[in-house]
């Protein structure tokens, strides 16, 4: 018998979705000790959006191994061929995984006495005249620049990755597994972006790296910019947001014209410059709901459930020296993301590992941390003794406000949409058609409060999660009470934020939407004591 969820835990749940925009990023970026010891399996984001371009696709994007700086090289950023990454749907409301898209990688070394994995310039280069013996002029030593993931111009591509992509589909006790390729097709990685040198027209490898399985199915994977923003040093400094950046003069708080600029930042974003290992697929909504069709937003089989895992084999071998380790043995989840930053804000550090391995339908075991909204507390308490008494009441617990952001219904899933147990997924509505570019707003279903429908953006988190949605300043107006009608939805709980409005680099407007990777020879961060810019600062 499934698990029924008391409303304890319905608040406990709707308080983890709350929490996630104070003090940490709403990403996950290192937040359990499992994950702190293993980067490769640590989800940063995770995304889940009706496509852009065609209203009958969505796109499930999972973001892996935090913070890589583009210029590590000679390895760079390979994922991990030893884990399976998976992307989760649930299309029966009852949190349990009916459709699953695996992810494996390949190793492949093409020239392994060569010192790093990318490497080319011009046409190549050859030994000059005073080459020493034993090798004489004329020898190859550099190949080509690297232009193509596969073929000619893809000499220098030395460490390379491919990948295979697996659709499961859950029926009762039973799965059918089906490897999701064309003929002869072999599906690259697209590496990071060593610089011009090596890679002098990265866009087009970037570009080659969109794959076409057949049947509406589309899939990417490689390095690319983080596509998340944040001012974490304020964020850590025990929420000393930067009163300076923001006309208010409040810690916290936007005005109301940086409020509504969506395209500047008014704090650093320490996110800026760093890279992730990314992965994407772009699936036909017919092959994932329960009756395999099309729905209208009113209707409840329209909406998803989804989430991001990362699973490693049990055992591992270690064989003579130079020989690989194997793995063997059954699976076990690593981690697991939905929603932004439950874990790593919510979940107590000796649970969070625990957390990290468990499924969304026994969430149930988590309830005891968050019967009472600690975070809101900590608003509460920041804002009343450096602001003033009565700048920022909360709402009294049980915060029945956020209930809709943990179960299926209402606003995002349709009335009379069977509310299954309290989870950690992340909900999306695959009738609510995708919102055009120049309408689009950063705090996305928040737009549905502010009484204006011209601004109303219904296809932004928390209805499913777009890269542009400013995830933090969703979340932390949540938890301030916004939900809760207009004795706080109101000033400052509806201008809370950090600062941060906008990424670092423009998306792209078609599959797979991520931006390129930052250059390793160009790249540069945006540290806490400069002044806040979009962009590179001066």
């Amino acid at each position: 018998m499934k698990r029924q969820i008391s409303l304890s835990l319905a608040l406990t749940m709707t308080l983890c979705l709350a929490l996630a925009a104070g003090p940490g990023r709403a990403a996950n970026h290192r937040e359990a000790p499992l994950t702190a010891f293993d980067h490769k399996a640590d989800i940063t984001d995770f995304f889940a959006f009706v496509s852009y371009d065609d209203p009958e696709k969505v796109t499930f994007i999972m973001a892996v191994d935090p913070l890589l700086e583009p210029s590590n090289g000679p390895t760079h950023f390979p994922f991990d061929p030893d884990i399976r990454y998976s992307i989760k749907i649930d299309n029966d409301f009852d949190a349990i995984r009916d459709i699953a898209f695996n992810f494996h990688f390949h190793n492949e070394f093409r020239a392994p006495g060569v010192f790093t994995g990318l490497v080319g310039a011009g046409n190549g280069i050859n030994a000059p005249a005073n080459s020493p013996a034993p090798v004489p002029p004329g020898t190859p030593i550099v190949p080509p620049a690297i232009t193509a993931l596969d073929g000619a111009g893809s000499e220098g591509f030395n460490f390379r990755q491919s990948f295979a992509v697996t659709m499961v589909q859950q029926d009762g006790n039973r799965a059918a597994v089906e490897t999701l390729i064309s003929e002869g097709q072999t599906l690259f990685a697209v590496p990071t972006n060593a610089g011009p040198r090596t890679m002098p027209d990265y866009a087009s490898l970037f570009d080659q790296g969109v794959y076409d399985l057949g049947d509406g199915i589309r899939v990417f994977a490689g390095t690319v910019e983080d596509p998340f923003w944040i001012d974490l040093g304020a964020a850590f400094d025990s929420l000393n947001f930067r009163a300076a950046a923001f006309g208010t003069g409040v810690p916290g708080v936007l005005d109301d014209n940086q409020d509504a600029d969506d395209n500047t930042n008014f704090a650093p974003d320490d996110v800026a410059g760093f890279n992730v290992n990314a992965i994407a697929i772009e699936v036909p909504i017919r092959l994932l709901t329960a009756d395999g069709q099309l729905h209208s937003a009113d209707q409840p089989k329209a909406t998803l459930g989804t989430w991001g895992t990362t699973q490693r084999q049990k055992n591992r071998i270690y064989g003579d020296p130079g020989e690989p380790a194997r793995q063997v043995g059954p699976w076990v989840q690593i981690q697991r993301m939905a929603n932004p930053l439950i874990n790593e804000l919510l979940i107590g550090i000796g649970s969070k590992d625990k957390f990290s391995m468990s499924v969304p339908s026994d969430d149930a075991q988590f309830a005891d941390f968050a019967l009472d909204p600690v975070l809101a507390r900590v608003l509460n308490a920041i804002y009343e003794t450096t602001v003033g008494p009565g700048v920022l009441p909360v709402p009294t617990p049980p915060r029945l406000d956020l209930l809709p952001l943990v179960q299926y219904g209402p606003p995002i899933s349709a009335a009379g949409t069977p509310a299954g147990p309290i989870a950690d997924l992340l909900r999306l509505n695959t009738g609510i058609a995708s919102t055009p570019a120049a309408q689009r707003s950063r705090l996305g279903f928040l737009t549905l409060l502010d009484n204006n429908p011209d601004n109303d953006d219904p296809a932004g988190f928390p209805n499913g999660r777009r890269l542009s949605d400013d995830v933090v300043d969703i979340t932390a107006r949540a938890v301030a009470g916004v939900l809760a009608g207009p004795d706080f939805n109101r000033f400052p709980h509806n201008r809370i934020g950090d600062g941060v409005n906008t990424n670092d680099a423009v998306y792209n407007e078609t599959f797979p939407y991520l931006a390129a990777a930052h250059s390793g020879v160009e790249s540069r961060h945006v540290d806490p004591g400069e002044v806040g810019c979009t962009g590179l600062c001066p």
